[in-house]
This record gives C-alpha cells, structure tokens and sequence, in this order.
C-alpha cells in the first residue's frame, strides 16, 4: 500500500493482506541499502497470524519517493509519523542492521508508540571502514561487494541457500545494485555517525529481543551483547554459524524467534 509520510509517498509492504489498524501492529524496519523484499516470508507469517504488517521502503529506497534520511535520529522520527499516519498509536519493531539502531532509537525518543523490539544483526555501535565509506560515496560497485560478502555467512558462499534455484550472494547484490546513487552512502553514513544506542538502551522500557549471528563480521555477536547488558531485562538469541544477513541466511530459525518475541 501507500502512504504519506512527511508530505511523501510511501511504498509499505504488508504481508499479502490489506492492513487493518484494528490489529496488533508490526512494523518491519530493512537495513541500509535494502528494502521491504527483505521480510519477504517473515512479513507474510504474520500478516496470516493476526497482525497488521507494515514493512516500508525508507524513503528514497525501493518504491518510496523523497531523499533517503541521513542520520539514526531523523529515520526515527521517520517511524514515528509513518506509524501515525497508518492510523494506529503504537506497533512492535522489528528492525535488522540499520533498522535495528532505528528501532531502537524510535523507542527512545518516541516511547508512546513502541510496545516491543526485536533487533536483528545489531551492536553497540555500527562503525562503517573508510574503504566501503569511500566506495559508496563514488557509487562505485566494489562496496555492493563488500556489503554482501561481508554480510552473508560461509554458507552463503557456498550455495547454502535453503530455497532451490536461488543463490542468497546474488540475490543480495541484486537489491542493492537496484538503489539509486547516494542511497547506501546515506544509509552507511548513518550508521558510522550514530552514537546514541547506549543511551538509548538504557531507556527502553518495553519487551525487547536481540538476535544475533555467531558468525556476523558486520555487527558482530561481542558487540551484540554489549547492546543487549545495556537493555533492561532484554532477551538474546545467539544462532549459531549465521551471518549477518540472517533473513536469508537462517528464515525458519529468525522467523521462530519472531514468533517466541510477538
């Protein structure tokens, strides 16, 4: 569906079935460079078991119009009005890298309208190398390269995919082949500079899960930890030889812990 947000149009993804308001809501939040075809499956699941599912392209991502955001804060804010203006006053967040540090940062500043988390391939802080930074500023295609050999597990490289036909490497250089110049430079960008996530976490007052891959060499399982010590009473998954890209990399496995946290 579309809607307006913040005066643009916005393209949301829910689930194969119209958004009814009067539903549990869950909001699915994509990682940098990514859009709404991440959640795929995951969307689906609940949108067929009693939620109302809103899964958006941010802005200047996929299918919705405006210039992509360029720091934590303002995509959280972002979020806020996106879920006023989807008609409902409060939604659980589901977030996966960047998405994560929006949703947590969204419970922070916006504590009326998160009833839950669960932050997916998340850390403490999510610093960006000056090699992929600079190769995103050029739009040159060696940091789609590095994002998607860095985000997927071994298993990914070796043709793990647990859907036949599909190869997970490609799959991933394919979405992010697909954004328009400056989208992943924007997106990176604000992970690199974001420093609020301590902060943050030690205002969370809501039911919160953390997922984490063993093997993630973007947000790795360390740093993960470190996030979750600073949330109150917050539950953490560990799963085990996973990437970053856990979507992909583990979907029955996530899509388990999303049932246990919803």
């Amino acid at each position: 569906m579309k809607l307006s947000v913040n005066g643009a149009e916005t393209f949301i993804g829910t689930g194969g079935r119209d958004f009814d308001p009067s539903l549990p809501v869950v909001v699915f939040l994509h990682g940098a460079g990514m859009d709404r075809s991440a959640w795929a499956l995951h969307s689906r699941w609940f949108a067929h078991h009693g939620f109302a599912v809103l899964a958006p392209d941010f802005p200047g991502h996929g299918l919705s119009q405006g210039a992509p955001l360029t720091s934590i804060a303002d995509m959280a804010d972002w979020i806020a009005a996106l879920i006023t203006a989807a008609g409902v006053s409060q939604a659980r967040l589901i977030g996966h890298s960047m998405g994560s540090l929006v949703a947590l940062e969204t419970a922070a500043r916006h504590p009326g309208k998160v009833s839950g988390l669960a932050l997916i391939g998340t850390s403490s802080a999510m610093a960006v190398g000056p090699d992929l930074l600079k190769a995103a500023e050029a739009n040159d295609h060696a940091a789609i390269d590095m994002v998607s050999i860095w985000g997927l597990g071994y298993q990914a490289e070796l043709g793990g995919s647990l859907a036949p036909g599909l190869w997970m490497h490609g799959g991933a250089q394919r979405v992010l082949e697909a954004t328009k110049p400056g989208v992943l430079f924007a997106d990176l960008s604000a992970c690199n500079s974001y420093q609020n996530a301590l902060s943050a976490a030690a205002q969370i007052k809501v039911p919160t899960t953390l997922i984490l891959g063993e093997r993630d060499m973007m947000t790795p399982a360390k740093a993960g930890k470190a996030l979750a010590a600073a949330i109150p009473n917050a539950r953490t998954i560990v799963m085990a030889g996973a990437g970053h890209m856990m979507m992909a990399e583990r979907p029955d496995q996530l899509l388990i812990a999303l049932q246990e946290f919803a």
